[in-house]
């Protein structure tokens, strides 16, 4: 087997020591690992747009809750390094929680009303962990640029507000969701799903195109477009419905008429695993 390259960091002072040394712009590519097509596009787009790629692989403990699957989260490290060093990517930071979130660490970033909907009431404490970590990753990577998924739109808002009030120094690239052939966002939670669920789990993007198809039919009203969206969610047994969001884009803000750029979401359950999904209109 072909040894991997890319350069393996596991401390604060290993990634500093390595951004020291870096001639050229740096990209972060923050992820929790069992990587996918929808990260790796976005290293390529990373790549694409010049100087070196570090990715983060760290399962963040302090974004989930203690009824959250943070210990049976899917991991693959082996599989990602090698997936990584094919795409040219420069380094890999590695950290374990201890060198994250040191003994005696109490600090957090709270970020506003972004952050308070849809996931963020779901999910208490989620984007605290979120923006935490990523606002360590920002501050020990020193990137220029840093590439998320819209897939995670609220996490991709939470971290543009942040990252303007904080008046950090970097530029936060967000790229469209990838999906596999039958709609299905990619994520790496679909490693959950048993043949049943996954086979039933493309009914939320058809969902979502519903919702679609109201808007570019006309239909103005959020209520009648989150009952498009949610009909279409309701023809699949084994689909439960947590949420259907017709929300402002930037601000997150429940729409009751739908006026300028907006964010349709939604969370459901199949089975005992949680997904979500969105597209952006018009």
């Amino acid at each position: 087997m072909t040894a991997v390259r890319l350069e393996q960091l596991a401390t604060v002072a290993q990634v500093r020591a390595w951004r020291r040394s870096q001639d050229a712009n740096v990209a972060l590519v923050p992820t929790m690992g069992y990587l996918h097509e929808g990260h790796l596009s976005l290293v390529r787009e990373a790549r694409g747009d010049g100087g070196k790629v570090i990715v983060s692989i760290f399962v963040n403990p302090t974004q989930f809750a203690a009824s959250e699957d943070l210990a049976r989260y899917p991991r693959d490290l082996q599989r990602d390094l090698r997936l990584l060093d094919a795409e040219g990517v420069a380094a890999v930071f590695l950290p374990t929680p201890e060198e994250i979130y040191p003994d005696g660490f109490q600090t957090t970033v709270s970020v506003g009303g972004v952050a308070a909907p849809l996931e963020g009431a779901a999910r208490p404490g989620h984007f605290a962990g979120v923006a935490t970590v990523v606002a360590k990753l920002f501050n020990i990577v020193e990137p220029d640029r840093a590439y998320f998924g819209q897939k995670d739109a609220q996490q991709l808002a939470v971290i543009r507000r942040m990252t303007s009030d904080l008046n950090l120094p970097v530029d936060v690239v967000g790229l469209p969701t990838m999906r596999e052939p039958d709609g299905l966002a990619m994520s790496s939670r679909n490693a959950y799903l048993s043949p049943a669920e996954r086979e039933a789990a493309p009914v939320l993007y058809r969902a979502l195109q519903a919702g679609r198809l109201a808007y570019e039919g006309g239909e103005r009203s959020g209520a009648r477009l989150r009952e498009a969206v949610a009909e279409a969610l309701r023809s699949e047994p084994l689909v439960f419905v947590e949420y259907v969001s017709v929300a402002d884009s930037a601000s997150l803000r429940e729409l009751e008429a739908a006026e300028g750029p907006l964010l349709l979401s939604l969370a459901a359950r199949i089975g005992s695993t949680r997904l979500i999904d969105n597209i952006l209109l018009p």
